[in-house]
């Protein structure tokens, strides 16, 4: 005997119900069947917003039955080959509807929908589909017997989830079988009958429960659950893309994915079939030929740890704190017997050691009665302050990792915990049983489709890690990125297991946004041009209330508003690159707070590219600190800009003139007094000496200017005119050192606790002497390089480069 179960999804229509019957006809090949199919898809969510609609005195549910009548016969019609077998289902069809009329007529006048009369109501979906599908298969020639599960399943009345009675459904179901000799019977799901005859239901996915029950009462060789996915998946595909099919599972895996919500199968389903150790598959209507997943005691070993991850929506925990816990027996056993009085479901249940506190979850909707019920258990001890009164909190859900390889397996909650909280996941609760089979963590709701993502890609998921990107400035640096990203994403999936997806791109202008998948790199530019504008505040709202996870935020800007932004979104783990240096150069409480938040929130802030463009200066600075080295003292030209100019004046050229080629050249900002009047490599070199530890401000930098005062007034022609007329100042400089045989260069010391930025001259032999071109260069003396530096040096300006820095920065955030 085999048991086939069908969902609403699979009889939802003419044609789908054609799908059944070819996969029933096939399975009748191999021996006696008995089918059990649901209400058509929709239905049953039509016959409870009718029976509502009626007692609410809404007569709109008049048109609402007609509708579900013109559906079912025209599934008829569409079924049904010859105009005799539809004459006979037809009347049959408007009969039911005359009735269903009639009950919903009696609820619409006494205004009232018990759930005795809503079962009834319901019930008429299954018997319905159930009577379509036999005259169907009649109708094909196929003898077909119809069993009204009312007749075979008998319960207790609590209408809505009613309790099988096992003995008596066993003895009706042997005493059906005997009665009748067809191969194949038909059967409605999800109702039942009680001892008086009343019809009932077995709650909202009950037709699996009547398969599985049917199977166990018959012994039956196996149950094939048929729905409209290719088994249990690893996670629910409407929130995980890369959600994979699970071939084999045990029963106790299959309990515990389905309690925590993997929609493909009804939780009660299992534990009849698992008591009689009869497999289980669940199956594809519409892909018949597909795998599925085989359900049995003993599952051949499978090499992950973790099975599957589910989760459950709309939870609320109820905390009981108080010191007059602690020590007293039977305070747990009041709590639950007093929710079990107001018919509240434990979901999860948690206590600390100490007894001071026990935490439970429940469905939200149970909130006010919980808190009602309780109170009242624990007047007395609310009264003398012995206890606190219930404590809820809602809006949260439960996110569950479930596999028997779990057991013995250490590291699993390790991993569950630091995947979350690199992600800003916080964890409200925990539970896990002694078998281990199960970790279940109470998180925000908000949070769910982030937090399965970025657990499935932590189990599932070795091949990638995927990494949103919201890019602040896509100007010349951030131009140069974007299309190093583009070039680099192959290799960085491939190499490093990293996919980098660029989620929003955004300018003063305009904020271009995906919707989905992350944007295209290629027509991005034409794009942003017709995209709407946002502020910067929008746009750290759009970043937090997507909630994606592994995102980053990359300011390419000089923006100091900008900044202002990376505090929120470091509190929401978000992990920050910054190119633009207002951030690491502002108040020094200011810098901590930033670090501070970054390390609070388990993300990154990562800012190399203030320093040095592309080369690893700061990330050099930190790899001396974290390893114990002191660094004594820091010089260095931190200024490609600078160094481009001095390089390239000789006094046959016009100061004025080589200023104009850096500015040319791209190695100057638009103004170039922000290069030149040394306030930039005063801020790089403040940063150097933060990050080797010491706290000082901006206004500790000692800054020598070269540069006449009048060069700092106007706008920058008259900048430009200034130099000019300056003209012999700098020839001055440039002859005094030339006439020792010393070069100019703009230098960034550090020593003793101060730091100061000016022009000296430089005598051959130093390091600092052949620094050609546009390079920067650092020298590191330390406790370990005292007389010879740790040198960094190359290009310090130019797109590419400072976008490669950024870039580099990216990953190393990717990478935590």
């Amino acid at each position: 005997m085999q048991v086939l179960k069908f969902g609403g999804t699979s009889v939802a229509s003419a044609e789908n119900i054609g799908k059944v019957i070819a996969i029933v006809t096939r399975a009748l090949a191999h021996g006696p069947v008995v089918l059990v199919v649901s209400a058509l898809g929709g239905t049953t969510d039509a016959l409870i917003s009718t029976g509502r609609a009626a007692a609410a005195g809404d007569e709109s549910f008049r048109q609402a039955l007609r509708q579900l009548e013109a559906r079912h016969l025209t599934a008829a019609e569409h079924l049904l080959p010859s105009a005799e077998a539809q004459t006979e289902i037809q009347p049959w069809l408007t009969a039911q509807f005359t009735e269903l009329a009639l009950l919903a007529d009696g609820i619409f006048a006494l205004g009232e929908l018990s759930p005795r009369t809503l079962d009834r109501l319901m019930s008429y979906g299954e018997l319905l589909s159930s009577r379509l599908v036999v005259a169907a298969l009649q109708a094909r020639g196929i003898a077909t017997a119809w069993a009204d599960s009312r007749q075979l399943i008998g319960t207790n009345s609590n209408f809505g989830m009613a309790q099988v009675v096992e003995d008596m459904t066993k003895q009706q179901v042997l005493d059906f079988k005997n009665s009748t000799s067809e191969q194949l019977w038909v059967a409605p799901g999800f109702i039942a009958a009680d001892v008086e005859g009343h019809t009932t239901t077995l709650g909202r996915g009950g037709s699996d429960y009547t398969a599985a029950i049917l199977a166990a009462a018959l012994g039956a060789e196996k149950l094939e659950i048929w729905t409209d996915v290719s088994g249990m998946l690893t996670a629910d595909p409407r929130l995980v893309r890369a959600a994979q099919p699970i071939a084999c599972i045990s029963y106790e895996e299959a309990m515990e994915l389905s309690h925590f919500g993997a929609k493909v199968l009804y939780a009660p389903t299992v534990q009849p079939v698992r008591q009689r150790g009869i497999p289980m598959w669940i199956k594809n209507t519409f892909a018949p030929a597909d795998y599925g997943t085989l359900v049995e005691v003993a599952p051949p070993p499978s090499p992950g740890v973790v099975k599957g991850l589910s989760s459950i929506g709309s939870l609320a925990l109820l905390n009981l704190e108080g010191g007059g816990m602690v020590g007293v027996p039977g305070f747990a056993a009041r709590l639950f017997a007093a929710l079990a009085r107001a018919r509240i479901n434990v979901v999860l249940i948690t206590q600390s050691s100490s007894e001071h506190s026990i935490c439970v979850g429940v469905n939200e909707s149970d909130v006010a009665a919980a808190q009602a019920i309780v109170d009242e258990e624990f007047a007395a001890e609310i009264t003398t302050g012995r206890l606190d009164p219930l404590r809820p909190e809602t809006g949260l859900a439960i996110v569950a990792l479930v596999g028997d390889n779990m057991r013995n397996h250490p590291g699993i909650s390790g991993r569950l915990f630091s995947a979350l909280g690199h992600n800003g996941v916080n964890i409200r609760a925990i539970a896990q049983g002694a078998s281990e089979r199960n970790i279940s963590t109470v998180i925000r709701a908000a949070d769910v489709r982030k937090a399965i993502n970025v657990l499935h890609e932590e189990f599932f998921e070795a091949t990638y890690k995927q990494v949103n990107i919201f890019l602040l400035g896509p100007g010349n640096v951030g131009g140069k990125l974007l299309a190093q990203v583009a070039q680099q994403q192959p290799y960085l999936r491939d190499k490093l297991g990293l996919d980098l997806r660029v989620v929003a791109i955004a300018n003063s202008r305009h904020c271009l946004v995906s919707d989905e998948g992350g944007l295209d790199l290629t027509t991005w530019p034409e794009a942003l041009e017709t995209a709407p504008a946002l502020s910067l505040p929008e746009l750290t709202e759009v970043i937090i209330s997507k909630n994606l996870r592994n995102s980053i935020f990359v300011d390419v800007t000089a923006n100091p508003a900008a900044a202002d932004q990376y505090a929120p979104l470091l509190a929401k783990s978000v992990a920050v690159v910054a190119c633009n240096k207002v951030a690491a150069s502002s108040e020094y409480a200011s810098y901590r707070q930033l670090k501070q938040l970054a390390q609070d929130f388990n993300t990154k802030f990562l800012f190399e590219t203030n320093v040095g463009a592309g080369l690893p200066v700061i990330g050099t600075l930190g790899d001396l600190t974290r390893s114990g080295d002191v660094v004594r003292r820091m010089q260095a030209v931190l200024s490609g800009t600078l160094n481009f100019v001095f390089n390239h004046y000789d006094g046959t050229r016009p100061f004025a003139e080589v200023v104009r080629q850096a500015q040319h050249e791209g190695y100057t900002e638009p103004d170039p007094r922000l290069d030149l009047n040394g306030s930039d490599v005063a801020r790089k070199i403040l940063i150097l000496a933060r990050e080797a530890g010491q706290p000082l401000e901006m206004s500790d930098v000692a800054n020598e200017s070269f540069l006449p005062a009048s060069c700092l007034e106007g706008d920058v022609e008259a900048f430009y005119e200034q130099l000019a007329v300056h003209e012999p100042h700098f020839r001055a400089l440039y002859d005094a050192a030339a006439s020792q045989g010393k070069r100019l260069k703009f230098v960034a010391q550090y020593a003793e606790g101060q730091a100061s930025v000016g022009l000296q001259q430089i005598a051959p032999g130093h390091d600092l002497y052949e620094l050609r071109g546009k390079d920067n260069v650092v020298l590191f003396y330390t406790d370990r390089y005292p007389e010879q530096p740790l040198v960094v040096k190359g290009a310090g300006a130019g797109a590419e480069v400072t976008a490669s820095g950024v870039f580099a920065d990216i990953i190393r955030a990717a990478r935590l």
